[in-house]
């Protein structure tokens, strides 16, 4: 498989998420080296190796794979000729037990598991070596009845050093001694035994001083009353060395002899670990495994994208009577997460697990998955978008076959739509004599419009809340899905004359050029010259060209163009050719008329009236508000 495909459609993320039921890194290390087969008699077996380790664990069967430990690192190491040491040994025993008991468990479970139950067939039983193992090393240490030179050895230790520790005694015990001793107790120093004596009489105590204290107050020496006995400790603990090595060498060497059948255990045991992997993650889902076909066939029922918890069910089809399926709707309205739920169940299922869907679900093996689902811009390739996405389409068309499945998220998208429209086209009808199965997201009518009219593509429409503008992630094939781009302006404010304009101009294309009377198109040229040299003063009536509708200038032109009018009682900034002179002041007022008048409220018109008519209530109001 394409490697940007499973990178793209999120596989490696989903094997991690099963790598997380294994037990081992044996079965790690599989999961890692899995990718999905084209091999339909493969993907079977794997599925089906998935539905054996799923019905041990619904019988509530257990299999033991406790104690098995990836022991990869120490075969290398026998094969390489290197003894392995006492805790290493105990790892290869722990794995030969381990082994031993997966074969006897599932020896009886071919109702349950035939195929996993004929895999321990080849799992040899060394137990004769993990006996021997377990006999010579305790507690990652060789145990003195490996062997019985080993034996003797250490009983000659144990008396040496009892000699040591009894001339020690002595050494503290005397009172000639006791000047000198800093502390009352045997120490040992670099493997050997010392006592620890004041620096200041370190010469008066014959023996070799063998470490010193940080500070330098005490220095830890070794007597030369037992000088004889620790030469001969020495020689006793190298034969113990060599005595260890040829039982470690001994041990190292049966597991040698058994290296094929080591191996072929490992391999076994890594299998097991990674099919109930899939099983547990199989019943963590509570997965299904797919009917499979190879003549691209696809079919879900109810099925969910694996990396999105509790999210919304896909129902799809595709093959049965269209082969390429063009899926519309909104921004963010869930046409990516379709694409990627198709790609990566067929993805799973081709390695062997199980997918969270309804039974009946159908999916096909194809020989190639390729899809074209975000930006590649590369800086250093200096690629733009488009030609980023033009590069890829162009490396698909040409390894694309008829069992091959194509997803393509805004095919013929980032230039120009009619265009970018027709060149997506032209790939979608290639790639149909080429036998692929497509499936394609687009904003574009016009490659709606050819699906719509090609026998072998359909339409789908992702659902679309209008009332709370949220996406349902809902897709619904055999609908025309729109971006909703009118609707949700709409919603947010802009004015019922723009949308009926734009609605008018999807369907006929037919701009209306005059549609602002006495437009600069329309006037003469006396007219034009004569609006432009008009200056809008205080107190005119205007048109507001955007919603057609009357206002009240409040200020005149500013510096910025900007001419600030009365409007439903507020006052707003509008430029200058925005705005259209209905009625000018004059025409409106009597020459002497107060125009400040146009601005304040009717109550504080009548607070004026009652002033000059000398209103007491008027009086004591104005009072009022100047004492605060």
């Amino acid at each position: 498989m394409n490697k940007e495909t499973l990178e793209k459609l999120h596989y490696y993320e989903l094997k991690e998420i099963v790598k997380g039921y294994c037990v081992s890194g044996l079965g790690r290390i599989l999961i890692d080296k899995l990718e999905p087969s084209s091999n339909m008699k493969i993907v079977n077996q794997r599925l089906n190796e998935t539905s054996e380790g799923r019905a041990l664990i619904d019988a509530s069967y257990h299999v033991p794979l406790k104690g098995i430990f990836n022991v990869l690192p120490l075969i290398d190491k026998i094969e390489k000729g290197a003894s392995l040491d006492a805790a290493d040994l105990t790892m290869m025993s722990n794995f030969l037990s381990g082994c031993r008991k997966v074969k006897l468990f599932i020896k009886d479970k071919e109702g349950y598991a035939p195929t996993l139950s004929a895999y321990g067939g080849n799992i040899s039983d060394l137990s004769y070596i993990e006996d021997e193992i377990n006999i010579s090393i305790k507690g990652s240490i060789v145990d003195s009845n490996a062997s019985k030179e080993l034996k003797k050895i250490r009983r000659y230790i144990d008396i040496c050093e009892g000699k040591i520790k009894e001339r020690l005694d002595k050494f503290l015990r005397s009172n000639e001694n006791k000047e000198y001793i800093q502390e009352f107790f045997i120490s040992q120093r670099d493997g050997k035994y010392t006592i620890p004596i004041k620096a200041a009489y370190k010469n008066q105590v014959q023996g070799t001083v063998v470490e010193a204290s940080s500070k330098g107050s005490t220095v830890f020496i070794e007597p030369n009353t037992i000088l004889k006995y620790t030469n001969e400790l020495n020689v006793l603990k190298a034969e113990e060395a060599v005595e260890e090595y040829r039982i470690l060498a001994t041990l190292t060497d049966m597991l040698f002899q058994r290296i094929r059948d080591l191996k072929m255990n490992i391999e076994v045991i890594s299998e097991y670990d990674m099919i109930l992997a899939k099983a547990k993650y199989s019943k963590e889902i509570d997965g299904i495994k797919p009917k499979l076909n190879d003549y691209g066939y696809i079919k879900i029922i109810k099925a969910k994208y694996p990396l999105i918890k509790n999210s919304v069910p896909l129902d799809f089809e595709i093959a049965k009577s269209y082969r390429g399926l063009i899926i519309t709707g909104p921004n963010a309205g869930g046409k990516t997460i379709v694409l990627k739920t198709i790609g990566l169940l067929t993805l799973a299922a081709q390695s062997g697990f199980h997918i969270e869907a309804t039974e009946g679900t159908e999916l096909s093996v194809f020989n190639n998955v390729f899809v074209d689902i975000g930006d590649n811009q590369s800086v250093e390739n200096a690629l733009s978008t488009f030609s980023s996405h033009v590069k890829n389409l162009a490396e698909i068309v040409r390894k694309s076959t008829n069992s091959t499945l194509l997803l393509f998220d805004e095919i013929g998208s980032g230039t120009e739509p009619n265009e970018g429209s027709a060149l997506a086209i032209a790939i979608l009808e290639e790639l149909y004599h080429k036998g692929c199965i497509t499936i394609a997201t687009t904003h574009y009518g016009e490659i709606k419009n050819f699906s719509k009219e090609h026998p072998d593509f359909e339409n789908a429409a992702m659902e679309f809340e209008k009332e709370s503008l949220e996406p349902l992630y809902k897709l619904s094939i055999g609908k025309v899905g729109a971006s909703n781009a009118l609707y949700i302006s709409k919603k947010m404010g802009l004015y019922d004359s723009i949308i009926s304009r734009a609605r008018e101009y999807m369907d006929t294309k037919n701009y209306n050029y005059n549609l602002i009377k006495d437009s600069k198109k329309a006037k003469s040229k006396e007219e034009q010259e004569a609006e432009n040299l008009y200056e809008y003063s205080v107190g005119d009536k205007v048109i507001l060209l955007e919603n057609d509708e009357s206002a009240i200038v409040y200020k005149e032109r500013d510096r910025l163009n900007n001419v600030t009018v009365l409007y439903n009682n507020e006052f707003i900034e509008v430029n200058y050719k925005r705005i259209k002179l209905e009625l000018k002041a004059s025409d409106l007022y009597p020459e002497d008329y107060d125009l400040n008048q146009l601005f304040v409220s009717y109550r504080e018109r009548k607070l004026e009236r009652d002033i000059e008519r000398g209103s007491k209530k008027a009086l004591k109001k104005i009072r009022k508000e100047s004492l605060k």
